[in-house]
């Protein structure tokens, strides 16, 4: 399982505010979208993963603003699985520009099914829980 990626991206207007900064609340988007790479890394979709009747929920969240970035800045979000036990998984991620670290989070999301009952973070997430295995993307879908 790959437990690191690194996505590129542009700060678009709308994730701005009236200073032209990356209003705080965007950087929680931000992670979402690297988790989401991430699972795209390893081979498959959340998609997939909830139409199997198993979701993943925000348990915690943080983030750590050192500075901020701007409209049309170049990211780099760095997501890195830091932590697999029982129903959770952990992640933290760093957003840099250039050589710049901006922020640092961290989320804790819990394995749940279609009625929320808690459920073992499944073996393709890291976790010892066995589900039928999720049908793998394109090579084109990965990146």
């Amino acid at each position: 399982m790959i437990t690191e990626h690194k996505s590129h991206f542009r700060v678009r207007y709308q994730e701005t505010d009236a200073q032209g900064h990356v209003h705080h609340a965007n950087y929680f988007t931000y992670f979402e979208m690297g988790r989401t790479e991430l699972m795209r890394a390893n081979g498959f979709r959340y998609r997939d993963m909830e139409l199997t009747g198993l979701n993943l929920v925000i348990a915690e969240a943080k983030c750590e603003y050192l500075t901020g970035a701007q409209y049309e800045d170049d990211l780099m979000l760095v997501t890195r699985v830091s932590r697999v036990k029982g129903a959770a998984i952990e992640h933290e991620y760093e957003v840099w520009r250039d050589d710049e670290l901006l922020v640092r989070g961290y989320t804790r999301l819990g394995c749940v099914d279609n009625d929320g009952k808690v459920k073992r973070m499944p073996s393709w997430l890291g976790g010892k829980g066995e589900y039928p295995d999720l049908p793998p993307i394109s090579k084109d879908d990965i990146e």
